[in-house]
């Protein structure tokens, strides 16, 4: 089975970002965007591993609590519900239904790792993503530029 570490970041939070994914201890994908968030980067990175995966069966790594639990409890009540939640509206409701839908329509597993706890992809995937903002690419591999979203 594959496996694909993923990370987000921005710097200043929000400010220039980037992602990146790892698989066999290299990028696979990695993106930017100028002005933008940790979350938003997080949630882009998860996109792209679910493309880069093209529906064969594996596992997600992240150190984002927050996006497993928009994945796997949140978004589900809220595509019922309209796309609306009790507490007002959905922060990046764009990126969310995007990444939503291909991880329903995927055959992919998202499994939590603590992030800079000395994991040896996680700790990769951070440095790339880190890169990745700063558009510093791996060799051979292209930084995809994130659209800014209204949402």
């Amino acid at each position: 089975m594959r496996k694909l570490w993923t990370d987000g970041s921005a710097s200043p939070n929000p400010g220039p970002g980037g992602f990146s994914v790892i698989e066999d201890k290299k990028p696979v994908a990695m993106g930017r965007e100028d002005l933008t968030t940790n979350i938003r980067m997080e949630g882009s990175a998860i996109l792209e591993a679910l493309k880069v995966l093209a529906g064969e069966e594996a596992e997600i790594w992240t150190d984002s609590e927050f996006w497993i639990n928009v994945l796997t409890k949140w978004a589900p009540s809220w595509e019922k519900n309209g796309w609306k939640k009790k507490s007002g509206p959905i922060k990046n409701l764009g990126l969310v239904k995007k990444v939503f839908k291909a991880y329903r329509e995927a055959n992919a597993k998202l499994v939590w790792v603590r992030g800079h706890n000395g994991t040896a992809e996680n700790e990769l995937a951070d440095e790339w993503a880190n890169k990745a903002r700063e558009n510093t690419n791996y060799p051979g591999l292209e930084i995809l530029t994130v659209e800014t979203s209204e949402e």
